[in-house]
């Protein structure tokens, strides 16, 4: 077994925990704006790092009210969005650890989830979710778990209303009892072969990945950076993404329902975005057919070959002319087309998942988008590997991410190790 070592680009402190990150950021003179959430008049609404904080230490008085403890695991049953990220905050500012549970999941899978960690309580989004959390816990006879909030229905406001006697004090303890050390969330694997696994995920997985990706990827995710969340938060790619988001002082939105995506994205406008393969294969394909179905096909696969050859050139340093000119013409005719589509400022994307293609890799390239392809597993906390904007290779998952650790066994397959430092 070879071992490679990346020695990281910032040290953390090891009394620090994710909660720290929230108070930084409230305390920056500008208050950034972390979130946007979409209001009753479908406009995005910006939700300021101080708002987040006052409202996410309301959510964990009430948590503390109901006797949620240090260390006590909490599940989390919804759909990606806003609120999703609120009660995990409020979890970890309570001292708990979360428990993300696929909104998906039946009540067999939660039952296992919820039983295998040691819950004692869990947020459901809706009046469907909770009912599923109950029949597990009834079927299983789960008694540890004391209470079930729905994020919609009023939950969240009895929340509020419960801690309002909790001091400021009392929570601060809480806030900054976990250290680097102390774990955060547990994981649970898919469960393809066999029982799910729970991955222990501490405070410094998150904290100190994210210290050093800001440093490696600042020109990505920085203040001035806008993304929106639509893969799933249960996973730890998009879970990774948010934390390192509120690291930066960088906007998150969510989109719970795929369908609404294409609309999220023009009215939002993020700056970068994060995805599997398969969502670029369906916005290319999509592209195609629709120029094929309105007899454009042909000038649509000469951009593609243009675009392609551009980003290649382009790579390695043999721009011509006339491939810059064709460049210029098909940008015109089709690439601000597409990343117009995208809400027209999307320069950089994060894929990861499974691999993209050198194809499909050049051709985003080559219409303005860089897509950074990344490696990762959830008991790395996601990216052990990522091509970055000024080390990026198309057709690879770019060098080891600072501060992790790696192994290349006989075999030649990477075997990345679990922790990061």
């Amino acid at each position: 077994m070879r071992e490679f070592s990346v020695p990281p680009l910032v040290n953390v402190a090891p009394e620090t925990n994710i909660t720290d990150l929230v108070v930084r950021q409230a305390a920056v003179p500008s208050n950034p704006a972390l979130f946007a959430k979409l209001n009753s008049a479908g406009q995005w609404q910006d939700i300021r790092a101080t708002d987040f904080l006052k409202d996410v230490s309301a959510l964990a008085k009430g948590l503390i009210a109901k006797g949620v403890g240090v260390g006590d695991r909490v599940g989390i049953m919804s759909r990606t969005r806003y609120e999703w990220s609120l009660v995990d905050f409020a979890i970890w500012f309570a001292g708990g650890i979360s428990v993300p549970i696929y909104e998906t999941s039946s009540p067999s899978q939660v039952a296992w989830n919820l039983g295998d960690s040691g819950a004692v309580a869990a947020f459901a989004e809706s009046a469907h979710h909770e009912d599923v959390i109950r029949q597990a816990v009834t079927a299983e006879g789960l008694g540890s778990v004391a209470h079930v909030w729905q994020l919609e229905g009023g939950g969240l406001d009895a929340l509020r209303s419960a801690g309002s006697g909790v001091s400021d004090e009392e929570l601060e303890a809480r806030r900054s009892s976990a250290v680097l050390a102390d774990v955060a969330t547990i994981i649970y694997t898919s469960g393809t072969t066999g029982r799910p696994k729970g991955c222990e995920l501490t405070h410094g997985n998150f904290v100190e990945l994210s210290e050093n990706a800001l440093a490696s990827l600042g020109d990505v995710v920085n203040e001035n950076a806008k993304t929106i969340m639509f893969l799933p938060l249960a996973h730890v790619f998009a879970r990774f993404i948010s934390v390192l988001a509120v690291a930066a002082g960088a906007q998150v939105a969510h989109t719970p329902d795929i369908k609404n995506l294409l609309a999220d994205l023009q009215s939002f406008q993020p700056s970068f975005i994060l995805a599997v393969p398969r969502v670029f294969e369906k916005v290319f394909n999509s592209a195609l057919t629709k120029a094929e179905d309105g007899g454009k096909g042909a000038i649509f696969h000469k951009a593609v070959d243009t675009a392609i050859a551009y980003s290649k050139a382009q790579q390695e340093g043999s721009l011509g002319l006339v491939l810059r000119l064709k460049h210029a013409v098909f940008d015109r005719l089709v690439y601000g087309k597409l990343r117009a589509a995208m809400g027209g400022h999307v320069s950089h994307a994060v894929s990861g998942g499974g691999p993209l293609g050198e194809r499909l890799g050049h051709f985003f390239h080559g219409i303005g988008l860089q897509i950074l392809e990344g490696y990762g597993l959830t008991e790395t906390t996601a990216p052990i590997s990522v091509n970055t904007p000024s080390l990026i290779k198309i057709g690879t998952v770019g060098p080891r991410s600072p501060a992790t650790r790696s192994g290349l066994p006989t075999t030649a397959k990477s075997s990345p190790r679990a922790s990061a430092s």
